[in-house]
This record gives structure tokens, C-alpha cells and sequence, in this order.
């Protein structure tokens, strides 16, 4: 399977309302203004702008699997922000160490958390903030039936039979994950939030929510996918947004 590209450019665009939660998640995270700041899953840059703005001593890095969203922040923050493609599960800062690591909308789509909070562990100086959101469990369950009740169905169960990209953990497992990697004062919650789109879900659902979807098909069967998935929805459908809210600190010693 090909690695999970987006489209960087038409997620800017589209994004928004994931901006306005991710300012919120931002305000979580106070700052002196020379801090050093990883954004871990920057996306095409939107919330990260509004890091760097509060750190006009600081420093602010990027970090995004997509070279596609890489690109899209680039073009939206040009120098003002060192931007790294890498896998947050393979992230290595050749040994430097951060002061905070934010996280919007992201930790949903990797798949293990153990080595994910380890790696962000790794590259955060001792006392150090982590804090994130991310689809927690119970998130989007009419999406989650929506695509695997279209995902059995032909022509596309031979490629997507029982597929789910998302990995909505809980508070329990999420906190006792965290102190395993060396986080101390760790505090976990699941809170609902507004949907992330706004008219145009269709869209929402080509670039966003069904973009690992789609890799496993041909290019042929892409449209209809996303058109079967909508029609599944219904006109008018009603998705629980369930957010997974995390802060913790890196303890005096890995």
C-alpha cells in the first residue's frame, strides 16, 4: 500500500473549522514566546501560522508525513518555520530537544501510540508540554458504519473488506500509554466538538476523512466510493465528533 499522501493544497482550503478547533487547543499551551515548539502533523500549516505568531523569539517545527502538506505549509509560511517531512513513528531530531510538542486532528491516523508518544518523549526536554487532540473513542461512528457497510459491498470489498484507517483510542489505555513513554501529570478527556466541515462534506470526505480509503483503490472506483459513503450518510447526516484532549508533561528523566 502507497504511504498516506494528501492533498495539501484543497485540505487548506477546506479547513477551517479544524483550524478553530486546533486554536483552542492551542490556547492550552502557554507560552513565554521563546520557546521551541514542535507542531507534530502540521497539516498545510494553518494552526501552526498561529503558533509561530506567539513565539516571536522562538523557534516553531513542523512535522508532517505528507510531503503534500509540507508543501502547502511552505507555501503558506515560507522560512519563517523549519519544516521536516518525516513519520511521527520515525521522528528524530538528531538529538535535539523541544520545550513543548502540539498536536491537532492527527494521533487518529497512526496506528500505534506506543511508539508514537515514545518518539514525541524522546525529543522533548524534561518538563516539557505535550499537548494534543485527536478523534477519541466514539468518534464519527456513523463515518466508521458508513464505510464498512459500503466497504463489503462490490466492487470494492476486495479492497477494502473490513479496512479501517483509524485508530480512536480511549482515556484509560491513552493514560496509561503516556506513562509508560515517560509522561508525568497526564491528563486525558473525550469531549464532543462541532463536525469539521462546514457545506461541502463531500469534499470533506474525498480529501479528509476517506483519503487512506481511497489509496487502496483504483483510480477508477475513487469517485463512486465517495459518492456510495455520502449516499450512505444521508442527506442530511448527523456525525458525533468526539475529541480525545491531551496534556502531559515529559518527566525528569526518559
Amino acid at each position: 500500500m502507497p504511504p498516506h499522501e494528501w492533498d495539501g493544497a484543497t485540505y487548506d482550503r477546506i479547513s477551517a473549522p479544524l483550524e478553530r478547533n486546533g486554536l483552542a487547543v492551542l490556547d492550552r499551551l502557554l507560552l513565554n514566546g521563546q520557546e521551541t515548539v514542535l507542531d507534530a502533523g502540521c497539516g498545510s500549516g494553518r494552526v501552526t501560522q498561529a503558533l509561530a505568531q506567539r513565539l516571536p523569539r522562538g523557534h516553531v517545527i513542523g512535522v508532517d508525513g505528507s510531503a503534500g502538506m509540507i508543501a502547502a505549509a511552505r507555501q503558506r509560511l515560507g522560512a519563517s518555520v523549519e519544516l521536516i517531512v518525516c513519520d511521527l513513528t520515525e521522528l528524530d531530531l538528531g538529538g535535539r530537544r523541544v520545550d513543548a510538542v502540539f498536536s491537532n486532528a492527527v494521533f487518529h491516523w497512526i496506528a500505534d501510540h506506543d511508539l508514537l508518544f515514545a518518539r514525541l518523549r524522546g525529543v522533548l526536554a524534561p518538563g516539557g508540554r505535550l499537548v494534543a487532540q485527536c478523534g477519541g473513542q466514539g468518534n464519527t461512528p456513523e463515518l466508521l458504519d458508513a464505510t464498512l457497510q459500503v466497504g463489503a459491498t462490490e466492487p470494492f470489498a476486495s479492497y477494502l473488506q473490513g479496512f479501517s484507517p483509524w485508530n480512536y483510542a480511549g482515556t484509560e489505555e491513552t493514560t496509561r500509554r503516556l506513562r509508560a513513554a515517560g509522561f508525568t501529570d497526564v491528563r486525558t478527556d473525550l469531549v464532543p466538538r462541532p463536525v469539521p466541515y462546514e457545506d461541502d462534506i463531500r469534499t470533506w470526505l474525498k480529501v479528509n476523512a476517506l483519503s487512506a480509503h481511497l489509496l487502496r483503490l483504483p483510480q477508477d472506483l475513487r469517485e463512486r466510493y465517495i459518492d456510495e459513503v455520502h449516499a450512505a450518510l444521508g442527506p442530511q447526516p448527523e456525525i458525533a465528533y468526539i475529541r480525545l484532549e491531551i496534556d502531559a508533561t515529559a518527566a525528569a528523566s526518559a
